[in-house]
């Protein structure tokens, strides 16, 4: 679960390429595109400009380098080029990238053309929700601080939080101890401790937190056919706080 200053040292390498492909992303047109086209974007970016490894493909036998989960999919959607990105759709793309033998992962949900006020306020928030998760992450906070401050956030806001799915310590493997909840009692879970890495990666229901899954095994839906938004950066607890290892260029670490 603790990470050396050697290990930190490689994982901050992997976090800014991470970085670096959600920049690529920024400067393209979503719409129009299917999600097919995104993942192979994505998997060319990453093994020939980067030259690093999508760790998503071939994992747990999923073919595809990312995730690309649109308005109602709450997590795990599947690329396909029938599914085409079309204004006034939100779409989170969750990406994995491994560089030096440790793994990045992080999450942006996209706003694609003109949107609602009520689709823009759930991006918003859900955005708020994964930095007030992050803001209590700090030397001998424990985990439920972490999930505590999520939910209450999301709930003074009018959302839910999805409980099925979570953060996870991440390093070697794409899936390590601990799992980090996005909610929780203050005072209880994990005593957190320098070197630790994990995700923070929260899910914001606009109804209900239930989710159904797909016939293809993968793609999470709300129950209730309503929006879900979802951002996740890796993060590293330090002697003082906490360091954003997959913050991208113009982006703010807010408390």
């Amino acid at each position: 679960m603790v990470k050396a200053p050697h290990e930190l040292a490689l994982m901050r390498v992997s976090g800014r390429l991470l970085a670096s492909v959600f920049e690529m992303l920024d400067r393209i047109t979503l719409s129009g595109l299917s999600t097919l086209a995104v993942n192979d974007l994505v998997e060319r970016y990453i093994t020939d400009d980067l030259a690093a490894r999508p760790a998503s493909k071939g994992q747990y036998d999923f073919p595809f380098v990312l995730n690309c989960s649109i308005n109602q999919v709450v997590c795990h959607g599947v690329p396909d080029a029938a599914e085409i990105i079309r204004d006034g759709d939100i779409v989170n793309l969750d990406i994995t990238l491994e560089k030096g033998g440790f793994i990045a992962d992080s999450s942006k949900t996209y706003i694609v053309g003109e949107v609602p006020p009520a689709t823009r306020r759930l991006v918003k928030v859900a955005q708020d929700v994964m930095w007030k998760g992050i803001a209590a992450v700090r030397p001998g906070a424990r985990l439920g601080d972490v999930g505590a401050a999520i939910e209450r956030h999301a709930k003074k806001n009018g959302y839910s939080v999805v409980r099925e799915f979570c953060g996870h310590g991440v390093g070697r493997e794409m899936h390590e101890e601990p799992e980090v909840l996005n909610f929780g009692r203050p005072g209880t879970g994990v005593v957190l401790r320098e070197g630790m890495v994990f995700t923070v990666e929260p899910m914001v229901n606009q109804g209900t937190r239930r989710t159904v899954t797909r016939d293809d095994g993968w793609t999470v839906e709300t129950a209730d056919g309503k929006l879900s938004a979802q951002f996740e950066h890796t993060v590293a607890v330090t002697a003082t706080g906490v360091e954003v290892l997959t913050l991208r260029a113009g982006e703010r670490v807010t408390r």
